[in-house]
């Protein structure tokens, strides 16, 4: 009971580094391409991997050393294709239409119950280092890994380059008291592992979202608002949107986890999904306020560029109002009669000059009084 009360503490490392320097909980896989789709394959008795002498397993012949011996597999697939699952779907009896979910991906997050297995989907997300936000720049990356929890088996079908389980797996292999809870166990602290890259995703985009608040709502040149492209407001609304996809429909699934009795879930386990709910359910919240934040952003920013659009306009009519003046003067002095007042006055040129210029300055402190200029 020791080690279940820690539950949280194995199955998450011991301390989170900043996504902003390229660490966290979805770095991208270093796993040697291999010929199969198959990542990983060990038999767990007891708590503790089973090696094998001959080299690593198949599936088939763990399944059947399972079956003969006792404790549960743990198969490892990443994006394999329809020919490879089939095997491994017919040795394990998967349901079809999980397996097509499987093979095909681009499924939202879900819990799906049959017979003798659970189907559950999830979305790893994964923040993308970048110098600075851009209309064309990506900034979330988003993968998928399904889990088929069975009674002695659990299989994972990871699809994207990030989302990796290997850690994961080691860290789960440390601790057998855990791990001898069956496939419940890697069930939960998978769906924590993916989790926790929610919180530390959302953590990172925060800091997007406040530099891009801050370059809105900043002073430029004579008090002004400097304001921001909107098409970086754009594109941040355009990967919270991405982000919320993936954590708005995982939250049900979690409480149905924590909540109701499953014969697959040990009860011991169960309560923990409680804790994956509720940690859901935060970041579901800020998701939702981070769309309603750019969004007033967006419009702050748009009222921002109206204002701007109005004063230059209202700067242009007003030396157009004042350059009206000797272009008048100028026009009526311009045109050919023989008797025009004062053409003739050697005084004539400086007074309307004069004149002129009074005009001018005139308007221009009544402009400027009034804040047109």
């Amino acid at each position: 009971m020791s080690m279940i009360r820690d539950l949280r503490a194995v199955v998450r490392p011991a301390s989170r580094i900043s996504l902003r320097k390229g660490s966290g909980p979805y770095e991208p896989s270093r796993e040697r391409a291999a010929a199969t789709a198959v990542v990983d394959c060990a038999v767990y008795r007891d708590g503790r991997r089973l090696e094998n002498e001959d080299g690593p397993l198949g599936p088939q012949e763990a399944m059947r050393r399972v079956r003969r011996d006792g404790g549960f597999v743990w198969i490892g697939l990443h994006e394999p294709t329809e020919a490879e699952f089939a095997g491994i779907a017919t040795e394990f009896g998967l349901h079809p239409l999980a397996v097509e979910d499987a093979v095909q991906a681009h499924q939202r997050p879900k819990l799906e119950r049959y017979d003798d297995s659970l189907f559950t989907v999830f979305k790893t997300v994964h923040y993308l280092d970048h110098d600075r936000v851009s209309s064309g720049s990506e900034i979330v990356e988003t993968g998928e890994v399904m889990c088929f929890t069975g009674r002695d088996f659990f299989i994972t079908v990871r699809h994207g380059g990030q989302g990796s389980l290997r850690a994961l797996r080691h860290r789960l292999q440390d601790d057998p008291e855990l791990l001898a809870k069956g496939p419940s166990a890697v069930l939960h602290a998978i769906a924590d592992h993916v989790v926790d890259g929610y919180i530390a995703v959302a953590d990172a985009l925060q800091d997007d979202i406040d530099e891009v608040e801050t370059k809105v709502f900043s002073p430029g040149r004579k008090g002004t608002p400097r304001g921001t492209d909107a098409g970086e407001i754009y594109q941040l609304k355009r990967e919270v949107l991405e982000f919320k996809r993936a954590v708005a429909p995982l939250l049900r699934p979690m409480q149905l986890l924590s909540e109701r009795p499953m014969r697959l879930i040990d009860p011991e386990i169960q309560k923990y999904f409680r804790d994956v709910a509720d940690h859901v359910a935060r970041v579901q919240e800020q998701v939702v306020g981070f769309d309603e934040l750019l969004n007033s952003i967006l419009q702050a920013n748009l009222a921002q560029a109206s204002v701007a659009q109005n004063e230059d306009m209202r700067k242009i009519t007003s030396w157009a109002a004042i350059i009206a003046v000797p272009t008048m003067v100028c026009g009526v002095y311009g045109m050919n009669f023989d008797y025009m007042p004062e053409t003739h006055w050697k005084y004539g040129y400086p007074v309307v000059l004069g004149v002129t210029v009074a005009i001018c300055l005139g308007i221009h402190r009544t402009l400027k009084r009034n804040g047109w200029l």
